[in-house]
Parts: C-alpha cells; structure tokens; sequence
C-alpha cells in the first residue's frame, strides 16, 4: 500500500509579511497531481492544516477546494489536528466529511478508531493521533503525570490494545504531532514545552508498522519506520538547508517499508542569508544567484551605512529582513534584540528577566519551577478557551 505523507501546511501563514496562499495553492496543485501519477492509496496529512486557531477566510477556501479535489480522486485522506489548529473547528463536520473519504482526526478519545483500508495482502489500520495538550487530556488517557511522553504513551496503549484485537497480520500506521528525540526543529515551530521538556522518544510508536509525524518543519528520518515530512514551504530563514518534500511510502506485504522516497515541492523563491559590509554584499559576483532570493542580510559594517535597505534592493530586490552585527563589537552587545532570542525558549527569556531585574544570580531550581508551571498553566489555559469558543 501506497501512502502520500505530508503535514505543517500552515494555510494563512506569511513569509516576513509576503504572502503565501497563491505558493500555497501550487502545494495543493502539486499534492493532487502526486497523487494522481503516482497512484497513491491513501493521503496522510500529519497536522497543522492552518497556521492559527481562527484563520483568514482566503486559507478556509484554500483548504476546502484541497477536500474537494482530494475526494474526487477517490483517494482516502487522513487528517489530524496539530497544536496550531483548532481541533474543534477543524473536526466540525467531520462524520459527513468521512463519507467522502476524508477522515478527520481531531479528537484524542478517538485515536483508537482507525480508518481500515485493505489492498490484496489485507488490511491496514490507520490511526490519527491529533496533538495532545498534556494539562488537556491527562485525565482522558489517565496519564502518570503531566508531559508530553506521559500522555502519547498512555494513547499508543490505546492503539496498540485495538491492534491487538484485529485479525493477524493487520499491518499499522499512525499519524501524530510532536517532537520526537532526535528531531532537528527550526525557527518557525511552536514552542511546545511542558515543565521544560519537549521531546518523546521514538520507542513511544514502537510496535506500529509507520508512523507519519508532523510538527518539525524539515524533512527528517528518525529511524526506518518513524519520519517526519516537514513542512511544505520554508517559513523561516532557518530553513534556508531543507529540502522541502512530502514522502512517498510503500508498506509491504508483512507490514516492512519496502519503499520511502521523497518527492519535491514547489519553491515559490529560493532563500538566502548574506553576511557582510554592505559595499562587499554589493559588488561581490559570487551573490548574483541569490538577485532573485528572499534575502537576510546582516550588515557587519563598522557604521551603519546610510540608507542600507534601498541599496541593497537595488541588488537584491525581495530582501526582505536587515540586521546589523558591527564587526569588532562584543558579541553580547553587538547582538540585536531579535538576534539574543532567537533559538531561546519562554523559559529561558523568562529567566534571563529575573536575573536582570535582580541584578545578578540566574533563579534557583524552586524559582524555575514556578515559572515553569506558569508557563504550562497559560498555554493550558489559552487551548482550554479556544475548545470551548
């Protein structure tokens, strides 16, 4: 059996203010004729459909026309939420959906329902694992403790005793959201931390055949039979090395990967991050093929050089962010503001505050366990409102 796997569509979502939806809708075009020539059986899309709860109506359209196209081809679909959706809104519907052959998963007291499809060597069962807020749904999965592995252990439990009570040889695949140990995450993700750890190990899926991961935005493979497909468009200059894909999975006869290949997306405008004096940035022939990138240029001048931006449009005409980091400067000085963050948690920020506004002594393991819970306690607190908006 032949699966499409893809995830972290992010519909809605702009690129340093460009907007994406006419990139987005080649991805779409591309997706259906992939299907369509590589005969695929099923589609799996691994979550993050849109990229907030509430999306602009432009994204809604998009991503209704992408159903609509999907059923035609006859094809099922399997969807999931992810922690930039909102599980509710994109499950309404979701029975009537199901009848035309694409199947939301966005409930986590359904992720032991599969979607059972069948080719000539038997069934496969298809399990959709939507994000699962831990605060959330502890209590639904009876979970040891409040964290990421607690509560996806407690759901794979679930589909492993289902799987346990198909006919022999059921082969399996589960679709879920999350960072899995080993994952290379970018700029563009969403902090999902819990009492400051983020990632499950792999072994959490062992016994499934395949499981489709969504959330980390770079095509990866954590072993043979867990894979993430990374999103379909770069969303941040830190993305500027992935290969954007969707995999093309073949799962045997005895439930073995008798085949994984990536298939490429369409590049709306390459990336590119220049570093250097304005004048070398300029003049340099080595950066003409980056004249038609969305360009990061980070000035190194000794003084800011006047009117930086207009000159260097001239050259590079979709620069579209300008940082300056002056050669010789202390690099903790030097830094901007956004540039001291980047790659830093809530907590981190949060205790870095501390230590600032206490002149000294960064907070102790107490003092970073209250700032820990407060952090768990508002993001719980924001999804707990979105469900019952």
């Amino acid at each position: 059996m032949k699966f499409l796997h893809t995830s972290d569509w992010h519909l809605g979502r702009a690129f340093h203010r460009v907007n994406l939806l006419g990139a987005q809708a080649a991805f779409v075009d591309h997706l259906v004729e992939t299907v369509r020539t590589h005969e695929v059986d099923a589609v799996l899309v691994a979550g993050d459909v849109y990229d907030r709860a509430v999306p602009p109506l432009p994204a809604v359209e998009l991503y209704d026309r992408a159903l609509h196209r999907l059923a035609e081809l006859g094809v099922p679909t399997v969807m999931i939420s992810g922690n930039h959706d909102s599980a509710r809104r994109l499950g309404v519907g979701a029975g009537l959906i199901g009848r035309a052959g694409i199947h939301l998963r966005t409930d986590p007291a359904g992720c032991a329902d599969p979607v059972v499809l069948a080719d000539v060597h038997g069934d496969v069962a298809l399990y959709g694992l939507p994000y699962l807020e831990p605060a959330l749904v502890k209590d639904e999965f009876a979970a040891r403790k409040v964290s990421h592995e607690a509560v996806l252990g407690a759901a794979m439990d679930r589909i492993r005793a289902d799987l346990a009570t198909r006919p022999a040889g059921t082969r399996s695949v589960v679709l879920a959201h999350a960072f899995v140990t080993g994952g290379q995450a970018s700029d563009s993700e969403r902090d999902i931390s819990v009492g400051g750890v983020e990632a499950v190990p792999a072994s959490v899926f062992d016994g499934v055949d395949y499981t489709a991961l969504g959330h980390l935005h770079g095509c990866q493979t954590i072993n043979e039979r867990v894979r993430y497909s990374g999103s379909p468009l770069a969303y941040s200059f830190s993305e500027v090395d992935h290969r954007k894909t969707m995999w093309l999975v073949e799962l045997g006869a005895q439930g073995e990967i008798a085949a994984a290949e990536r298939i490429d997306t369409p590049v709306p405008r390459a990336l590119a991050r220049l570093r250097g004096r304005i004048d070398d940035l300029l003049d340099d022939p080595a950066h003409a093929m980056h004249e038609d990138a969305w360009v990061e240029a980070t000035l190194t001048d000794p003084v800011r050089p006047e009117d930086p931006m207009a000159r260097l449009a001239a050259r590079f005409p979709h620069t579209l962010t300008l940082a300056f980091d002056p050669e010789g400067r202390q690099e903790e000085n030097g830094a901007s503001y956004a540039q001291r963050l980047r790659g830093r948690t809530d907590q981190q920020i949060a205790e870095d505050f501390v230590a600032h506004v206490r002149g000294g002594g960064h907070p102790d393991e107490a003092e970073r366990a209250v700032l820990q819970g407060a952090f768990d306690d508002v993001r719980a607190d924001d999804s707990r409102r979105e469900t019952h908006r």
